[in-house]
């Protein structure tokens, strides 16, 4: 809400900087009447029905300082972005909040946040640069594999009477036993496994090689150390196998019926034809992202940036925080992924200090870009993009509510983020649009060449200091 925090920014060294923060009295007293109605929600106090207990009795029986608590607890981060917003800032890393004593009745609430920031850059030429770019290559071994992997997908299972071989499927039924106890998730029934595939725990697949249908078989294995069930890693067990079938994968013909069932095509030469397109159109879109990202690393190495080792140490700790949510998003335990990748979060986070510089550096290259060739974003752009985010969570987009929100969110100063980010990507626009693409080979000879410039870089990396 517009008017609800004022701000007092200071810069700090390396790259820091304080925010003194106020909160409007009038704000903290909302604030503090609405925790007063939650918590009178849960209170029973006589007299008055449960959940209907008025906020001036909570305030009376609960105390106003303990209420206030509460209240500045949960509104907090509420504040806190709009502190940020206020004073205009490109975070980076965790904050470090500092909260003042609890103000009187009629008084503001004082804070401060003390936190990173994207550095500036001192440009150097970034129009015009020469920048590598590959061709496209798409071999005929690329067409072949493509083929092969549109065969096994149409693949068919034929049970066969004879002994089983790497390759074969086995439909099974399964009871682990560990010390002659079952455990849980150890027992199937009808399984398809192919022998070969590694699905199954390390040696079980290979105990059954030569088996036939109706054969029973003890398979004895060892779960790893690092097994996702705590209870059986590290564990030997006993599975009593009895195979009910085996299965022979057999593959279509490379003819035109192939081409006709896999495509919709009248020949095989029209589908391999069709395959080398999309291999090559695919090809050139990932071409065209690896210049992009080429021409943006060329303005880069033209350029200034001071960047305080802190601070590409928060960045790194902000892109794990990143990768952790996607896991999360994916079903994935962070912790889960630690223990299998047997690394500490400190240990992901020193590793990605160099990609955190670049993507630092990159940031701040881009901003500077931004201010020096005056690039603006229309509110139409910005619109655009939002409807363009709005698409692609749902399926209907209410065209009315979301120009709302596009207000609401522009009166609230909500939109500078969106516009930031339009606005680097109008930036690499006009890096890709300038530069001067050369063949790939000659940028990579280029970086090996030797100069008076990486001749002194490198003797500077290498001068002694304390403790070397």
């Amino acid at each position: 809400m517009p008017g609800t925090v004022t701000t007092t920014t200071t810069e700090l060294p390396d790259s820091r900087v304080r925010v003194d923060v106020e909160v409007a009295p009038d704000a903290v007293e909302r604030e503090l009447k609405d925790a007063a109605q939650a918590l009178g929600r849960d209170l029973k106090i006589s007299g008055f029905r449960k959940g209907h207990v008025p906020p001036q009795v909570v305030l009376q029986r609960v105390g106003r300082e303990a209420v206030l608590d509460e209240a500045v607890r949960r509104a907090l981060p509420s504040w806190y972005e709009q502190a940020l917003g206020e004073a205009h800032l490109n975070t980076v890393g965790d904050p470090r909040v500092n909260l003042g004593d609890l103000p009187e009745q009629g008084s503001p609430l004082s804070f401060s946040i003390e936190v990173g920031i994207r550095p500036p850059a001192k440009l150097g030429d970034y129009k015009g640069l020469e920048v590598g770019r590959r061709e496209p290559e798409v071999s005929q071994d690329d067409v072949n594999q493509e083929i092969e992997r549109m065969r096994e997908s149409l693949a068919s299972l034929e049970t066969v009477e004879r002994a089983a071989q790497n390759g074969d499927f086995v439909v099974i039924d399964f009871v682990g036993r560990i010390d002659g106890e079952p455990f849980e998730g150890g027992e199937g029934r009808g399984y398809l496994l192919e022998l070969g595939s590694g699905r199954f725990i390390p040696g079980f697949e290979e105990q059954l090689a030569g088996a036939s249908a109706g054969d029973e078989r003890d398979v004895e294995v060892t779960f790893p150390e690092d097994y996702g069930a705590d209870e059986v890693a590290g564990k030997t067990a006993v599975f009593s196998v009895t195979v009910k079938e085996v299965k022979e994968k057999r593959l279509p013909e490379l003819d035109d019926d192939f081409a006709g069932e896999a495509g919709g095509f009248d020949s095989l030469d029209e589908l391999r034809s069709d395959v080398e397109t999309k291999l090559r159109q695919a090809e050139e879109r990932v071409i065209e992202q690896e210049f992009r990202q080429a021409a943006v690393d060329a303005a880069v190495a033209n350029a200034q940036v001071d960047l305080p080792h802190d601070l590409v140490h928060s960045k790194a700790h902000e892109m794990w925080h990143e990768t952790a949510h996607r896991l999360q998003h994916q079903g994935v335990d962070p912790a889960r992924y630690l223990q299998l990748v047997n690394k500490t979060e400190e240990d992901l986070v020193v590793e990605a200090e160099p990609e955190a510089e670049q993507a630092l550096k990159r940031e701040a290259v881009l901003a500077a870009i931004v201010d020096d060739a005056g690039i603006e974003v229309s509110d139409e752009e910005a619109f655009e993009a939002l409807r363009d985010v709005a698409s692609r969570s749902s399926e209907g987009v209410d065209e009315d509510a979301l120009r709302r929100s596009f207000e609401r969110a522009k009166e609230e100063g909500r939109d500078d983020v969106l516009r930031e980010d339009i606005a680097m990507r109008k930036a690499v626009d006009l890096l890709v649009e300038s530069s001067k693409p050369i063949p790939a080979e000659q940028a990579e000879a280029r970086e090996k060449l030797w100069t008076p410039e990486k001749e002194a870089e490198q003797k500077s990396s290498q001068i002694w200091t304390p403790g070397s």
